[in-house]
């Protein structure tokens, strides 16, 4: 209709993605697209990226500058200070930079304690994301880190010392947790100070090493309902110390420290994704397109040299996919998703009988066309999500 605004799209925010592959040590729970660091000329890979920004540029004519940038990985703080400030001169030689956009560098505490942060900062960086984990060693030893809990410690107080705006993540519901261990060192993440904490339950994917320790039975994953009270556990602890969860499991001490590329995905606004295995989503001429590069990089490189680009489409998605999409992305934070956006895209109903249920078990608010989860609900995210999707 005329004068309406579309259910997705660059006014919901426009970031860019970039990916760089390589670890110096490739953790067993990891289900990235990941690849060994190893004495390399960063170059190639370099050029590849910059010129994979670059080619999107005729194809997105309606897109203006970026809201956010984020280097994922991977682990992209092995790259240099004036590597990553190459990058985002592309990025702002081809879209623009807002002044005040989030430009988001993922680091582990090793790279924290060696790197030069105030270069980092310079090069334009203004958040960093730390991948602690845990701070206990004997935790940090079965997740495969190579830092201990003291250096991951020295890691954020050296963070925060150059940056305010630094979220920590960390992965609890590990095998035989109990409450009071998950309690305690959750009290002792809070104490870092950082105004950011990404807590995330672990998840043994099947092709990961971790997987394979599974099917060997030497790994038995935590039981759902052990796992369900320890999320429970967190909400608490976190809602008491000031940190009440924004998102499924994303927390922030202020409005101001959420993280806006992450409300980017949850919200259905347009990304690029650069760098290999990265996806994207972008809108042209009111349709949605997803893309994904090229995995292996080699294989990226090759593929934007000989083709102009790292990604390939498939066609524009179809209405159903993108408001289904929208849906399962939509309830993870607590703003919810507005369903008069689904119901554009699907020309369906959102079955309000079934929200009732929702809202009366206590999963659920309803609030003119707001549907959003609670911390209960949250729990039970996929079901009421496959429950209401049309």
């Amino acid at each position: 209709m005329a004068g309406t605004v579309a259910p997705f799209g660059p006014h919901y925010g426009f970031g860019l993605y970039v990916h760089w592959p390589y670890c110096s040590k490739i953790c067993p729970y990891c289900d990235f697209n990941v690849y060994a660091a190893k004495s390399r000329d960063n170059g190639p890979l370099l050029k590849a990226i910059n010129d994979d920004i670059r080619i999107h540029r005729p194809r997105m004519p309606e897109h203006g500058a970026l809201d956010t940038v984020y280097f994922g990985g991977g682990t992209p703080s092995l790259l240099t200070p004036s590597e990553i400030e190459t990058i985002l001169a592309t990025a702002d030689s081809t879209f623009g930079v807002k002044l005040d956009a989030e430009i988001t560098l993922e680091a582990n505490p090793n790279d924290i304690m060696r790197a030069d942060l105030r270069g980092l900062k310079a090069a334009g960086i203004n958040r960093l994301s730390i991948g602690v984990q845990s701070l206990r060693d004997n935790a940090l030893a079965f997740l495969g880190r190579d830092h201990d809990a003291a250096s991951a410690r020295a890691a954020v107080d050296r963070a925060l010392k150059v940056f305010r705006n630094v979220s920590v993540d960390f992965i609890y519901a590990r095998p035989s947790q109990s409450l009071d261990e998950w309690g305690e060192e959750l009290s002792d993440a809070l104490a870092l100070g950082a105004p950011h904490l990404s807590l995330y339950e672990l998840t043994i994917e099947q092709r990961t090493a971790f997987g394979k320790s599974v099917e060997r039975g030497e790994i038995v994953p935590m039981d759902p309902d052990a796992q369900a009270d320890l999320y429970d556990l967190t909400q608490t602890i976190t809602t008491s110390a000031g940190l009440e969860a924004y998102e499924v499991s994303n927390h922030a001490s202020a409005p101001k420290y959420r993280s806006r590329h992450n409300m980017i995905y949850w919200n259905g606004g347009d990304w690029i994704g650069v760098g290999p295995g990265a996806h994207g989503r972008v809108t042209v001429s009111g349709k949605r397109y997803a893309s994904e590069a090229q995995r292996q990089p080699n294989a990226y490189i090759a593929n934007v040299q000989a083709l102009g680009s790292g990604w390939s489409e498939a066609g524009a998605l179809p209405p159903l996919d993108i408001a289904r999409e929208m849906m399962a992305m939509g309830l993870r934070p607590a703003g919810g998703i507005n369903l008069d956006r689904i119901e554009m895209l699907s020309n369906e109903t959102v079955p309000r009988e079934k929200i009732d249920v929702f809202v009366e078990q206590g999963w659920a608010r309803f609030d003119g066309a707001i549907l959003s989860l609670t911390p209960s609900g949250w729990l039970l995210a996929d079901a009421i999500t496959a429950q209401l999707a049309p």
